[in-house]
């Protein structure tokens, strides 16, 4: 379930945004976040705690399919961060009204309309209702019929919200007659009955800004090449969106894990103090950080690093085990074990559990050797 985020933003929250924002500039979006003492970064880190869905998401999985954003929701979801649609993050700047009222809970909705749980989520965390979560109106319960006969006839729930974002405003639909099928051979097609005019194509929205089309086009280039082991093409794209946008942590995080790639460790050093000083809580990039002193021989650095990880992010098990071993491996068997013991408490299913479970029993054998 999406669920709607709350009235209000509440001071402290750390907003992450996936795809860019199709109605309103990113950095608008960030001033208005930052008076309410927020934070809005593009990207997902361990801080984040709620993530914004961006309508553009939708245009580029038009062609290769949605399986992606489904994934990717899954992983947020089960991370536990509350997920909100495009416009319902609006609502919540206050940028854009409130629909009107509503009183269907989301079963009530899936029960009456016989739509699919899992399709329901999606279709409202990319705006595709009136509301992106309950409570739901009957505007929003006429469309779930419409969308669950369309999704009958062989239709996505990817399919209907490019359709639905190229139609308007969401409420006229309710009063007119959805089809699927394609006078131009495209079988996922959603058609209006009035003259069969055709809804599916690309979204329709104001993108802001010639800057901010840029920057989001080329943050995207960048984490394609990214994802694609393309270190040194993704460096330099993130290097251009740092250039236009120099506060970006994440940005400057993303070409240093590139550039680690890459091999180009001095720079790559660099772009990880850089993160740090622009968000001196991105806890990844210190743990990152530590891991590349640690590669270069670097103890001490290494280790001040990982305290540092440790201390920002009480629940980030991974740089409690690197501590471990970087203690075991400079002979501190006592505060090694201490550490194993504290990553059990925070991880005791996965392969590096039972590493840190040897790493216990080992000490535990040395000390009782050396007591005897």
């Amino acid at each position: 379930m999406t669920g709607n985020a709350g009235p209000v933003i509440v001071p402290g929250a750390v907003f992450g945004v996936i795809g860019a924002l199709a109605a309103f500039p990113l950095r608008l979006a960030a001033r208005e976040v930052e008076r309410r003492h927020a934070e809005l970064r593009r990207g997902v880190t361990r801080r984040t705690t709620h993530v914004v869905f961006g309508c553009t998401l939708l245009a580029k999985a038009a062609k290769s399919g949605d399986a992606e954003i489904e994934r990717r929701v899954k992983v947020e979801r089960e991370a536990g961060r509350a997920l909100i649609s495009e416009s319902g993050f609006l609502r919540l700047l206050g940028l854009m009204k409130a629909p009107g009222a509503s009183s269907l809970s989301r079963q009530s909705l899936i029960d009456q309309s016989r739509l699919a749980g899992d399709d329901l989520d999606m279709l409202s965390l990319f705006d595709a209702f009136e509301h992106d979560g309950e409570p739901y109106s009957f505007r929003d319960l006429i469309l779930a019929r419409k969308y669950a006969g369309l999704i009958a006839s062989g239709a996505t729930w990817g399919a209907i919200a490019r359709s639905v974002h190229r139609s308007g405003p969401v409420a006229s639909l309710t009063a007119k007659s959805l089809n699927l099928g394609s006078q131009h051979g495209r079988p996922d097609a959603i058609y209006l009955d009035e003259g069969r005019s055709e809804l599916d194509g690309q979204l329709l929205f104001d993108l802001g800004s010639p800057e901010d089309d840029t920057l989001e086009e080329l943050f995207a280039e960048a984490e394609m090449a990214e994802e694609e082991g393309r270190h040194d093409d993704a460096a330099a794209l993130y290097q251009r969106c740092l250039a236009i946008d120099p506060k970006d942590a994440i940005a400057a995080f993303n070409r240093a894990n590139c550039l680690r790639g890459a091999g180009r460790v001095t720079e790559a050093a660099h772009d990880y103090a850089r993160a740090i000083k622009l968000d001196p809580g991105f806890v990844e990039a210190w743990f990152n950080l530590a891991g590349l002193m640690s590669d270069e021989g670097r103890v001490a650095s290494a280790r001040r690093h990982l305290q540092k990880a440790v201390a920002l992010d009480k629940s980030y098990a991974d740089p409690v085990f690197n501590l471990a071993r970087l203690e075991f491996d400079a002979g501190n068997l006592m505060e090694a074990r201490r550490l194993w013991v504290r990553y059990l408490e925070l991880d005791a299913e996965s392969e590096w559990a039972r590493t840190a479970q040897k790493g216990i029993q080992f000490v535990d054998l040395h000390m009782a050797r050396t007591a005897g």
